[in-house]
């Protein structure tokens, strides 16, 4: 499985860092601009998340009838022509449409569908959780990097750099990523739409999603921008705080990820990622000096961290395999949407509402967040039996429907396998075996 995905998780997570790299400087730089105001640098800094939300079922529509490898490079030369109208720019409204047109390269539901199609679909929780893990590691780096290459090259050099990654992706989607098999499978039912739109756990997960992300470019929209302002720091100098926040976040990824995905403590680490949200934006909020600042900044590195590795790979495990692309696509697009809104809401709000009235609000909807999430109920682990189709009477295969032991069951056609997820507390494999001689 690793060496199917490690090259698409590489891509997707080399475009993500072609997006971060810039965050942690481009409120500032954008301020700079001719015709500049801080709602539309604040839309500046999530509007690409607008364009990927818009973009992504078009684009996932044109990989189901035209080929996966061939929207993913349309993706990445749109991504890396963005990434070169931004580095051109010279006034606020052609760095804006570079940030649209990076959006519009929607590429990350058109990775997942080809890592569905790379991998089997019991596998799929795993290869999302590394896709996740590798998506939070280059967040990491591009937190370091960006902040320092952007005070020594200039920020105009930040974009480059995501042209050139881009446009080395292609290179690497054509020479390592293989054309995946095509693999059908039967379903022993449908799920309808509406059962997966109202599905609470998913609803409370996608919630997170939305706050997780519109929490973090608020904060991209306003620490810089304080750090300048009010405590009269240079460009140069904000790595002084990013390198240190970026450290003990990658960090707190480690324990988090083992306490979730191997101890099954998704929920408490849900909770105490919204925390650290709650306390750094208050520390945020309310710092007088720098250095007071920078403790909230570390804070909240470490409260994204947490949530980062683990949030896809969580909310595919409250949907059933056949489910799991509608899902992560409605998971995603709340995602979008709240790094956009995340944005916005800063540039309107930074000058024309109170720093502490903010982060009150903050907490606030923090602590609302965290009951939502006490409320929901860690995923049961099951266990997955891989049965030879020709070896049992499909006939008994109704013996599954409407049981409290057996979660789902499917048919994997291309391989000739029966696929039952079933309570091991319950029932024994030999014993789910003998049900259906």
């Amino acid at each position: 499985m690793i060496k199917s995905i490690m090259p698409l998780s590489v891509i997707i997570s080399l475009r993500f860092f072609g997006l971060f790299i810039v965050l942690p400087v481009i409120s500032v730089y954008a301020m700079n601009l001719q015709g500049a105001t801080t709602t539309i640098v604040g839309i500046i800094v999530g509007g690409y998340a607008l364009t990927q939300m818009i973009f992504q079922v078009p684009f996932g529509i044109m990989s189901d009838k035209l080929g996966r490898k061939g929207t993913i490079i349309l993706g990445l030369i749109l991504f890396g022509l963005g990434s070169i109208i931004c580095s051109v720019s010279n006034d606020i409204l052609t760095l804006l449409l570079g940030r649209l047109m990076q959006g519009a390269g929607a590429i990350g539901a058109v990775v997942t569908a080809t890592i569905s199609d790379l991998v089997k679909e019991e596998q799929r929780p795993k290869a999302m959780a590394l896709m996740g893990g590798s998506i939070a590691m280059a967040f990491a780096f591009a937190m370091i990097l960006g902040p320092t290459l952007g005070s020594w090259l200039g920020v105009q050099s930040l974009f480059i750099i995501t042209a050139v990654i881009a446009f080395a992706s292609i290179f690497v989607l054509i020479k390592a990523v293989p054309n995946p098999p095509k693999i059908t499978h039967t379903y022993n039912k449908k799920g309808a739409v509406t059962s997966v739109l109202f599905n609470k756990n998913l609803l409370k997960m996608n919630l997170t999603n939305f706050l997780q992300k519109g929490f973090m470019t608020f904060a991209f929209m306003i620490i810089p921008m304080v750090l300048i302002k009010h405590f009269e720091w240079s460009m140069s100098d904000l790595w002084k705080v990013y390198m240190p926040a970026t450290i003990f976040g990658v960090l707190a990824m480690g324990p988090a990820a083992i306490l979730a995905e191997k101890k099954g403590k998704y929920k408490e680490v849900l909770i105490a990622g919204i925390i650290f949200f709650a306390i750094s934006y208050l520390v945020i909020g309310t710092s007088s000096s720098a250095t007071i600042f920078a403790i909230g900044v570390v804070l909240f590195f470490i409260g994204f961290n947490v949530h980062e590795p683990i949030m896809q790979s969580l909310a595919s495990k409250y949907a059933k395999v056949h489910q799991r692309g509608f899902v992560l696509g409605v998971f995603n697009s709340y995602g979008y949407f709240g790094t956009f809104i995340g944005g916005l809401l800063g540039g309107v709000f930074f000058e024309k509402v109170n720093l502490f009235d903010i982060v009150i609000a903050i907490a606030a909807i923090c602590i609302a967040w965290a009951i939502m999430i006490f409320t929901l109920p860690n995923p049961l682990k099951k266990q997955t039996a891989y049965l030879n189709l020709d070896d049992y009477d499909k006939s008994k295969f109704s013996n599954f429907e409407n049981s409290d032991i057996i979660d789902e069951w499917y048919v994997n056609d291309t391989e000739n396998l029966l696929i039952v997820k079933y309570d091991k507390d319950k029932i024994s494999e030999d014993e789910l075996k003998s049900t259906l001689k």
